[in-house]
């Protein structure tokens, strides 16, 4: 599988929060994936990971601000 170096990083932080292996996580879902390719698949499977990971709660939580689209980097809030 060919996935990009920040994929790669991605999927190694997915697999020590969760403490199993990437392994485990390719056969998860190699196992749900349809008619993906597998590459395709996981990095779907990265993007919901982190998505359900951001939500509005979990934003405040970990102390970060609003995104600032006119400067293209996060603010300190308001």
């Amino acid at each position: 599988m060919r996935l990009e170096p920040q994929m790669w990083e991605a999927l190694h932080e997915i697999a020590r929060r969760e403490g199993c292996s990437v392994h485990d996580i390719c056969e998860h879902v190699a196992a749900h994936r349809g008619a993906s390719s597998l590459t395709a698949a996981t990095r779907v499977f990265i993007l919901g990971y982190f998505r359900s990971a951001a939500t509005p709660s979990g934003h405040a939580t970990a102390g970060h601000g609003t995104f600032d689209g006119e400067t293209g980097g996060p603010s300190s809030g308001g």
